[in-house]
């Protein structure tokens, strides 16, 4: 999950330019490598908040990032275009820094890199040709129903500031929280290297019948009261169109949980699936008619 860029500057939503600038100049004093001598977990940190800076410092990309969020932000803008028209050298000047460290792609020297896809680099020209490009990400609707049999969907995303069409065969299996990789489908590198990947998120919509958890699926089945105290048998469809018996024993009670086994979705990675899950609810009639009360008088009567 991205971070909060107004998290990661300690500001509010509402913060003014000037807020965010001076909360940036101070993390900025505190990580900057100057400071920090071959401190990794400062120099990400040091990343992290001049990436956040970046953006809420432009009124354009600030704009963007409200309205569609974090993910939503990082889907439609790449690492490249986030510092796209942002001087480092103007701005640690300003800060008191040497800015000719932070310039853009060159000879050799001590560069800066806010990662795959920026104008910055540690280590001089020869780890900037090997810099990987940034990678996509893509949050894509699917049902159960596609989540259990696989499919293939049409996807168009931003790429480089243009719109780019794109047929992705999705395997089974490809549950919330699961991500497919298209390798060099992301940003190229601005230095040569390998492109990025893009990276395929599911989106799980809600299904009328079932709902489910990791690879397992859950449908509720309504019983009448008699049901519940006789045992009865009843059908529960699958996620795969089939009908299967299931026999309610005697007594069961409300918000019982009962296993068909291996009739949930399938695991992407291994040669098996979930499971199946029937909640059972118990109706209480409302309204009763004459011979049903004298049916429930006659087992009142009896202890039950």
């Amino acid at each position: 999950m991205s971070e909060d860029y107004y998290k990661v500057l300690g500001v509010q939503k509402n913060a003014s330019e000037e807020e965010i600038k001076k909360a940036y100049r101070k993390l900025a004093m505190k990580y900057h490598p100057d400071h920090t001598k071959g401190d990794k977990s400062a120099e990400e940190k040091f990343k992290k908040i001049s990436e956040a800076y970046a953006v809420l410092s432009d009124k354009e990309k600030r704009k963007e990032y409200d309205t569609f969020g974090s993910e939503g932000f990082r889907q439609r803008f790449s690492q490249e275009d986030i510092f796209r028209g942002f001087d480092f050298g103007d701005i640690f000047r300003e800060f008191g820094f040497g800015g000719d460290n932070f310039s853009h792609a060159g000879g050799g020297g001590r560069r800066f890199s806010f990662g795959t896809g920026s104008p910055f680099n540690f280590g001089g020209a020869q780890q900037q040709s090997q810099a990987k490009g940034s990678d996509l990400v893509y949050e894509l609707p699917l049902t159960l129903r596609e989540i259990a049999t696989g499919t293939s969907q049409a996807i168009t995303f931003q790429h480089q500031g243009r719109s780019e069409n794109l047929t992705v065969k999705i395997p089974k299996g490809l549950i919330a929280g699961k991500k497919l990789r298209l390798v060099g489908k992301g940003n190229p590198s601005p230095y040569g290297g390998p492109a990025g990947d893009l990276y395929i998120k599911s989106k799980v919509l809600n299904d009328p019948v079932f709902s489910s958890e990791n690879y397992d699926l859950y449908i509720d089945r309504e019983l009448k009261v008699s049901e519940a105290i006789l045992g009865t048998t009843v059908s529960v469809p699958t996620i795969d169109d089939k009908q299967l018996s299931l026999k309610i024993p005697p007594g069961t009670k409300q918000g019982t949980k009962m296993r068909l086994s291996g009739h949930g979705l399938p695991d992407m990675k291994k040669n098996k699936k979930g499971d199946l899950y029937v909640r059972v609810h118990i109706t209480i009639p409302q309204n009763l008619n004459e011979e049903q009360k004298k049916v429930v008088d006659k087992l009142a009567a009896v202890g039950l």
